[in-house]
């Protein structure tokens, strides 16, 4: 830290305009110096308050939030739930579903509130007229009742501590929207009952087991790509598409009728544009819908530095960010491509990871571990440590491929020609802060 106190001169912001370069570029070393110097001295003196005083550094960290578009989301205004399913609406569900139960509580607490207040004027009315009570009972109903305590806070009780609460009371923020799960059983009625076969019932047969038959366009050069991915997706396999001169060429149609009496219960079509992947179509069977993404930054396990090794194991899924109708619709096809029993013993794991309607495909081996020393605790929903947990720490190694996937369209059923009947297509809203998914 500078011992004395530096501060710019008046001439340093000034634009100097002098014909000599290198006398140009000796006061622009000069100012640039002098105005690091400024800003270290600021730094420092900064961080000598906030260990004085830990509640600045906390203050300053709740001014200097970055304004991101994930910040400035918007949603569409909804009242209830749509009857249509809501493919082409975005508006968050689990919020939509907290509001109405908020608004469901408000008001049976004021008719609670109705009833008490009739309860006491008819007692007050009871104990004026009766005045001829003997002394012993006076003396039993002064004794309290257990049975008749009300564990729970009444309503003024909660508002009085509201207005109680003082800033250093409050909970500390909690993480980004983009890193919490998707709560796959807040599905609308609507949408469930649109799709079925995507939305099974509770009560009902467990769905079938996750059978894939992956394969490519006609005439491609992808076939170690579509390889890869039997490895990615249990329980699947990669049959090559006949590009011989004299052979017969199967659309996808004639494909997902072979693959549902063969019981598969996917098909998943890799395209590719200039012997590189683009796009991957899933048909779900066996009825569809069919829906077709986009792919970008395409990485096989090799290009990753520092990758591991795949195993046979069955891995689990985490599903991050999918808050919308089209956003669970989406979530739960990719949840019917694995299985519900994944093997713990394998530590993998596939993340599918939504920000901006962009779907970011992830495949990780993990281990618990001790904590560093100078690594931090686990911090829960919360900002606080969670308890257990104090010093273990988890550590990833990615396995691959790595890919980045965005929705494009949803067809209805299984068609001949792509695009004929849709449910949802992209490229229908031009505002930059509402996403889909």
């Amino acid at each position: 830290m500078p011992s004395r106190t530096l501060k710019l001169s008046d001439k340093a912001a000034l634009p100097f305009k002098t014909n000599n370069k290198q006398r140009r570029q000796e006061l622009h070393i000069k100012q640039k110096r002098a105005r690091d110097a400024l800003k270290r001295a600021q730094r420092f003196s900064r961080k000598k308050d906030e260990s004085k005083n830990p509640r600045l550094r906390t203050e300053r960290l709740a001014r200097n939030v970055p304004i991101t578009l994930d910040r400035k989301r918007v949603f569409d205004d909804v009242l209830d739930e749509p009857e249509d399913g809501g493919l082409g609406i975005a508006y968050d569900i689990e919020r939509l579903k907290r509001r109405k139960l908020a608004e469901e509580q408000d008001l049976t607490g004021d008719v609670e509130e109705d009833d008490d207040l009739s309860e006491d004027k008819e007692s007050d009315d009871e104990d004026a007229d009766s005045m001829l009570d003997s002394d012993s009972e006076e003396e039993e109903d002064l004794e309290p009742d257990e049975t008749n305590i009300d564990p729970l806070p009444s309503k003024h009780q909660l508002k009085s501590s509201k207005l109680k609460d003082t800033p250093s009371s409050q909970r500390a923020t909690s993480p980004t929207r983009s890193t919490t799960s998707t709560n796959l059983s807040l599905a609308p009625a609507a949408l469930a009952s649109k799709f079925p076969t995507l939305f099974p019932p509770a009560d009902g047969p467990p769905p079938p087991e996750p059978k894939a038959l992956i394969t490519t366009s006609i005439n491609s050069t992808l076939h170690r790509e579509a390889a890869i991915l039997t490895s990615l997706f249990p329980n699947s396999k990669y049959i090559r598409r006949s590009s011989h001169r004299y052979g017969y060429k199967f659309s996808v149609r004639e494909i997902c009728q072979f693959a549902s009496k063969h019981s598969y219960t996917s098909v998943m079509v890799l395209e590719e544009d200039q012997k590189k992947p683009s796009g991957l179509t899933i048909v779900h069977l066996p009825e569809g819908p069919t829906f077709h993404f986009s792919i970008s930054n395409f990485y096989t396990s090799k290009a990753i530095p520092g990758h591991g090794r795949a195993t046979d194991h069955v891995p689990e899924l985490i599903l991050n960010n999918f808050i919308t109708p089209l956003g669970l619709l989406t979530a739960h096809l990719f949840r019917s491509l694995f299985p519900n029993t994944p093997e713990i013993r394998g530590r993998q794991v596939v993340t599918l990871h939504n920000q901006r309607d962009y779907i970011f495909f992830r495949r990780h081996r993990y281990i618990f571990r001790e904590k560093r020393e100078r690594e931090k605790s686990v911090v829960g929903a919360d900002g606080k440590e969670v308890k257990g947990m104090e010093e273990i720490r988890a550590g990833l190694q990615e396995l691959g491929p790595r890919m980045t996937l965005k929705l494009r369209r949803i067809d209805k059923g299984i068609q001949r020609a792509s695009g004929q009947e849709w449910q949802w297509k992209s490229r229908m809203e031009k505002v930059r802060t509402k996403f889909q998914l």
